[in-house]
């Protein structure tokens, strides 16, 4: 009897084993879902169309790139469903063009670039963006999946790459997982703080069957049973990539998840707002993020009457001119302020660390990205309330709020009348003559009376960049673009791609420094090529003089710092644009209506102005 139950025993382990076997081989091997989904062997369909639909669903107008066979389903399927295919010439061009639609748009702005140098060219780009939230979504080739670590062409380690840099980072393992995968990249670019994605497509998954079929090198049979196991596994692996591949899928947006705040959170930050005499708003690029449209939040902070000063993208939020605005003395009015709400606005080094706000203001902090919000807090600062959530729909709530609040008039005129002091001494400074060349300043304040209203200003450069911020206004909401707390250069070429496909009939200028010029020279020829012309105004001192200035008084020497007076106008005409050069003996003025003549004839201009030093920005530093 013993033996029998034993003999059963090992009947039933033997057989739950072979069952287990064969159930881990189905799964191991997708089986049973592949038998449900029989591959449309014959279909001329591919992944890049699936790509494709989803980005148009998601109103995307623009793919930014520098093409790869990798990438060119992608390419094709996108341009035949009316997106418009803007090729540029670097990656990181591609990039940053992205980033600026992003910004402007309030929509993911998209760059597709080839496997390998393709997306190593695009990492400082990437990194500009996560640094500067902005939802971007990049869409990388890669080698077939089965050809990973076997030597295949540009193929590298991508993931490791972009996991620092990206919110998410995904591959797409087969055609049917284009379609969610996409719709999640797309949703998380946009949730919480915004930020790059990153979507690596394995070659096999985004061209046609056959094609991969052909590449992989599928064959029926096999004169020994080695070469029939590997046929079936080549075959298997070729079956589930396109399993279920054109199954009907819904592509229309996932839900994006923004943080708002709560009232009771709204009514804390009523209480002490109401009791202030002396309040003042730090406002960074996260004001201008979506829900809130920037007209709203314009309007809500007019209503609020409280002054402002203005950071990253949201220069230009209130206009040329406000009475709420001001530009000048910064550090003077966070000393002296009684309240101060930090609006997106973060205590890194751009706000010395938090060692700039008043040691008696109680602060009020909102972000969405709770490091930021609490950034230095445990060194130089506390907030009294600190609001984990959106920037502008708090403002908002708290404009509607306050109805009937009024700031304090003695406190607005005091800053006012700074703001008016300095910007006369900044006038006078601007008709000092330099040794050489022309006054910077000069050039700016003659740019910002001839500015139109649609302009938008693109800041690529150091020294000279820093100058035009004191001086040049910009015209309205989402008008300035700059890199953002990464300070990197080389953002001019593609932001002002981005810009003008976004805003066809505004001017786009971009003031670039003869340094900074140097990375993005060559997208001349791309403005030339999509029509899409823009300004650039070139502060041709021959050098890197931000770094200069420092460096020579400490270390007594300019290594590494000293350019040349290049004819860089001439360098454009031979990239399809026009070039002018502007000098000493030149009327500024004219010059420049000149160059905006020829732009409104359809021509991108680069603008070569040779430039002397002044003593305006002595003293400043770059680290």
């Amino acid at each position: 009897m013993n033996d029998y139950l034993m003999e059963l025993v090992a009947i039933f382990c033997t057989t739950t084993l072979f069952g287990m076997g064969i159930a881990a081989l189905l799964k191991i091997f997708n089986l049973p879902f592949i038998w449900m989904h029989p591959v449309e062997k014959d279909s001329k369909r591919h992944g890049g169309e699936l790509v494709a639909e989803v980005l148009k669903s998601h109103g995307v107008r623009h793919i930014f790139t520098l093409p790869g066979g990798h990438i060119s389903p992608i390419l094709v399927a996108a341009e035949k469903l009316g997106i418009q295919i803007v090729d540029t010439r670097h990656e990181a061009a591609a990039a940053f063009a992205a980033d600026a639609v992003a910004r402007m748009s309030g929509t993911v702005g998209v760059v597709a670039v080839t496997a390998g140098p393709g997306l190593t060219n695009a990492v400082t780009a990437i990194k500009n963006a996560q640094m500067a939230q902005s939802p971007v979504l990049l869409i990388g080739g890669a080698s077939a999946s089965i050809l990973k670590g076997r030597g295949a062409l540009q193929d590298i380690d991508q993931m490791s790459l972009f996991k620092p840099l990206c919110k998410l980072c995904v591959t797409a393992t087969c055609v049917r997982n284009i379609v969610p995968t996409v719709l999640r990249a797309l949703q998380e670019a946009q949730s919480g703080t915004p930020g790059p994605v990153f979507i690596e497509f394995p070659i096999d998954v985004l061209y046609p069957y056959h094609m991969v079929s052909k590449e992989i090198g599928v064959k029926q049979g096999g004169k020994s049973i080695m070469q029939r196991i590997v046929n079936w596994y080549l075959g298997n692996y070729l079956d589930n990539l396109f399993a279920g591949a054109w199954d009907p899928q819904d592509t229309k947006p996932l839900k994006v998840n923004i943080p708002f705040v709560s009232p009771d959170v709204v009514n804390q930050c009523v209480e002490i707002v109401s009791r202030s005499k002396k309040p003042v708003i730090l406002l960074g690029s996260q004001a201008t993020l979506p829900p809130t449209p920037v007209e709203d939040l314009r309007r809500s902070l007019e209503n609020l009457g409280i002054p402002c000063f203005l950071g990253g993208m949201s220069r230009g939020l209130l206009g040329r001119k406000s009475a709420i605005q001001m530009r000048q003395r910064r550090r003077d009015a966070l000393k002296e302020a009684d309240v101060i709400i930090l609006a997106g606005a973060v205590c890194d080094f751009r706000l010395s660390y938090g060692r700039v706000l008043g040691r008696q203001a109680k602060i009020i902090a909102v972000n969405r990205n709770k490091e930021e919000l609490y950034k230095n807090s445990d060194m130089f600062w506390k907030p009294s309330v600190a609001v984990l959530g959106d920037v502008g729909t708090f403002l908002r709530d708290l404009s509607a709020c306050l109805a009937g609040y009024q700031c304090d008039a003695e406190w607005l005129s005091t800053l006012r009348e700074r703001d008016e002091t300095k910007e006369v001494a900044n006038v006078k400074m601007a008709e000092e003559p330099t040794e050489v060349h022309l006054n910077p300043m000069k050039v700016f304040t003659e740019l910002e009376e001839l500015l139109p209203s649609n302009a938008v200003l693109v800041a690529d450069g150091g020294d000279f960049v820093a100058t035009a911020a004191y001086i040049l206004r910009p015209r309205g909401p989402l008008t300035w673009l700059d890199p953002g707390a990464f300070g990197t250069l080389g953002v001019g070429g593609g932001f002002a791609l981005g810009a003008k496909l976004c805003r066809p009939d505004s001017e786009i200028w971009i003031i670039y420094g003869d340094g900074s010029l140097g990375y993005s020279l060559a997208e001349f020829d791309t403005y030339t090529r999509h029509k899409t012309p823009v300004i650039a105004l070139v502060g041709n001192d021959a050098g890197w003089t931000q770094i200069a200035r420092e460096q020579k008084p400490m270390f007594g020497s300019s290594v590494g710092c000293d350019l040349a007076h290049c004819d860089y106008h001439t360098s454009a005409e031979g990239l399809g644009a026009k070039g002018v050069l502007i000098g000493r003996n030149d009327d500024i003025k004219s010059k420049l209506k000149e160059v905006q003549k020829l732009h409104a004839e359809g021509h991108s201009v680069l603008v070569n102005v040779l430039i002397g030093s002044t003593k305006f920005r002595e003293g400043s530093i770059s680290v």
